[in-house]
């Protein structure tokens, strides 16, 4: 992480004296935008992939703000209604406005976590968010190819950015090339070769995880930098 790095851990109201959720911070001197990342539906913010992405976004100037879901703060394995988690994401993104009042903010999330923050997008537009991130779009069930999971994008009227692994079964590469080159949509789909939807590749590609993730973040961060300065 870079000299000067602001880094805090906090909580998030979602439901005034009824819930809320832990979140961390970090924001690096000079830092041009602040992501909102959502975890996905089996790791929370701590897993060693949230961390990892969250200092090289950090290293590459760009500031973070991740968070739990309420049933991961519970310690619960399974997900919270749609509701909820959108409330959620709502809830974090009004948090960076204020921790952040001078940077843009961009908001999406890994796999389950991208999708709830663009379905809540399309619900009603997120309070000045600029653009969405996926990383991991979970497109269909293993071996179950559809598109159902992407129609609400359609009414999401903001740059989007999709990371997807070649290997992940969770989304058919020629489906995602549709949904990202769909007639109107300002999306771009970068693929990352040989990686599944966890990110991870096998041996033989000749490649580490972690230079699998500094890919991944390098895309964010490129795409962040790009757009923020238009």
């Amino acid at each position: 992480m870079t000299a000067g790095t602001l880094r805090r851990t906090l909580r998030i109201t979602v439901v005034r004296g009824k819930t809320s959720v832990g979140a961390i911070y970090q924001r690096p001197r000079g830092a041009r935008a602040c992501l909102v990342f959502a975890h996905g539906a089996g790791a929370g913010m701590r897993h060693p992939f949230m961390e990892k992405f969250s200092s090289r976004l950090v290293d590459a100037g760009t500031g973070t703000l991740r968070f739990q879901f309420p049933y991961m703060e519970a310690g619960r394995r399974r997900p919270d209604r749609p509701a909820v988690l959108m409330a959620t994401i709502r809830a974090a993104v009004r948090r960076a406005h204020r921790l952040a009042p001078h940077l843009p903010v961009i908001a999406g999330g890994k796999s389950m976590g991208g999708r709830m923050t663009s379905m809540a997008q399309a619900e009603e537009p997120l309070e000045g968010v600029r653009g969405i991130v996926f990383v991991g779009f979970p497109l269909h069930a293993p071996g179950r190819n559809g598109l159902a999971r992407a129609a609400h994008l359609s009414g999401v009227d903001l740059p989007m950015l999709f990371v997807q692994g070649t290997r992940d079964r969770l989304a058919n590469l020629t489906l995602m090339r549709r949904v990202a080159r769909a007639p109107g949509r300002r999306a771009q789909l970068h693929e990352v070769a040989g990686a599944d939807h966890g990110f991870h590749v096998l041996k033989r590609s000749g490649r580490s995880d972690d230079q699998v993730l500094a890919e991944v973040a390098g895309a964010v961060a490129g795409w962040i930098g790009g757009w923020v300065s238009r």
